[in-house]
């Protein structure tokens, strides 16, 4: 008799790469003379992990000790007028740039700790954990973070509405969830039939720097969606194809993904949980993996680059099938009317070099049942047929073998009790996982509407 369970995530096997850009941005305003480095005991590394939702009660007492230090430190950046720096222009009073600074926010959040000391703390053990509790350090970071915003006019990419039209064409955004509820979302580069118009696109001046903003644009919009609360999505996973990477703009592409790598890892501490690169070339994830001894481990566990064969099921490590997008190997697909992500999947093993059975069973009449069907890594065979329960009943052949390819989608009206049964074959000496669901719903024949 076929086992059913519930979908459980599947076992990690890919390793993490990185090109992290380095950005060692100097510190020379004169206000951080009087700013003394912490003798901090809290320097060894944490296995925290980015975006994961901590309580300041639920913390050790160290810990606790290096978040009330950093949110008096910034409270008295704020309250000082100095959180961005020297102050350069001296014909402003330290009074009106308090006045201007005791508003200022980040990702939403406030950061003045007595304004919302909640999703304040959220946000400040964010940048603790990404400089392993070092306050002088976290402190520095959080600072070179509202500059660089500052001087990026992040603000203003959320209000910028005219982007070019081409962008909408590379990249998109989805609203899917992961495993743990944390936001999904989607780079992709779109396949531009027209060449013509694709040199045109990547041959303008500073269209890259276009592009890095529409990225900068699409991960702020995620972030709006964050709670920054306990119990609450806190975090990202950012999924970046590069399969249709335009190959005369390989130079243009590279310089994007460092640049956004480079962006993420220094002013985005904890939003991004995972930086999955997939359908990358062989050559591309080389030259990242030469770099693993200039980063540290927490950013090598955060940046992670899957070749084509892999994608499917390294995203089904993260995302649940149902979550998980049809191009990339799952059941969700746009404007789909027959299932919702609430619809219960199912997972079954298929040992190598033999074959399984997947029974429906249907106990009512004049309906239709309607069934998705993936199977990882495809390199199967499958028959679909519909057995009556009744044995002097006729067998229905749905669907002759035929070689699997890409998710499955079928469907058919029951007149008598029985049950559908899809048989997979698997040739090759490799374990096969299977995920599928099904559900009915009263229908009438299509003879029956024509007459």
């Amino acid at each position: 008799m076929m086992r059913e369970e519930v979908v459980v995530p599947v076992a990690e096997e890919e390793v993490a790469v990185d090109d992290i850009m380095s950005s060692s941005d100097t510190d020379t305003e004169s206000s951080d003379e009087h700013l003394d480095h912490d003798d901090n005991d809290d320097h060894q590394p944490t296995f925290d992990q980015p975006g994961q939702l901590v309580s300041p009660l639920d913390i050790k007492a160290s810990r606790k000790h290096a978040l009330l230090r950093l949110r008096c430190r910034v409270e008295d950046a704020i309250l000082g007028g100095y959180i961005y720096g020297k102050n350069k222009n001296q014909s402003l009073s330290v009074k009106t740039i308090t006045e201007d600074l005791t508003g200022i926010s980040l990702w939403g959040v406030p950061l003045l700790p007595s304004e919302d000391n909640t999703r304040t703390d959220i946000v400040l053990l964010n940048f603790l954990r990404a400089k392993d509790y070092g306050v002088y350090d976290a402190y520095k970071m959080m600072r070179k973070t509202l500059r660089w915003r500052r001087e990026f006019r992040v603000t203003e990419i959320l209000d910028e509405k005219l982007f070019s039209p081409d962008l909408e064409k590379l990249w998109y955004n989805d609203d899917g969830k992961d495993r743990e509820g944390r936001l999904l979302c989607y780079n992709v580069f779109r396949n531009i039939k027209n060449k013509e118009l694709e040199e045109e696109i990547w041959g303008r001046h500073n269209h890259h720097h276009e592009c890095l903003r529409w990225r900068i644009h699409i991960l702020e919009k995620a972030i709006q969606q964050l709670e920054f609360k306990q119990g609450g999505v806190n975090s990202v996973v950012m999924i970046t194809d590069l399969g249709n990477s335009p190959g005369n703009a390989w130079k243009e592409v590279r310089w994007i993904n460092r640049k956004m790598m480079s962006l993420v890892h220094d002013h985005y501490p904890g939003i991004i949980y995972k930086n999955i690169f997939i359908n990358v070339p062989v050559w591309f994830s080389t030259v990242h993996a030469l770099n693993l001894r200039m980063i540290t481990q927490r950013s090598k566990n955060a940046f992670i680059f899957v070749k084509p064969s892999k994608v499917t099921e390294t995203l089904l490590k993260y995302i649940s099938p149902e979550n998980l997008l049809a191009e990339y190997g799952g059941l969700k697909k746009d404007k789909d009317v027959e299932f919702s992500t609430d619809d219960k999947v199912l997972e079954i093993s298929i040992k190598p070099c033999s074959f399984c059975l997947i029974k429906m069973p249907v106990k009512e009449v004049e309906v239709t049942i309607t069934w998705d069907l993936i199977v990882v890594g495809n390199e199967v065979s499958y028959r679909e047929e519909f057995i009556p329960d009744d044995d002097c009943s006729y067998r229905v052949m749905l669907q002759e073998d035929k070689k699997m390819v890409e998710s499955v989608r079928n469907s058919f009206h029951i007149r008598e009790e029985g049950r559908i049964v899809i048989t997979i074959d698997n040739p090759t000496y490799k374990k096969k996982t299977a995920f599928y669901r099904y559900k009915t719903k009263p229908s009438v024949p299509l003879y029956m509407c024509l007459k």
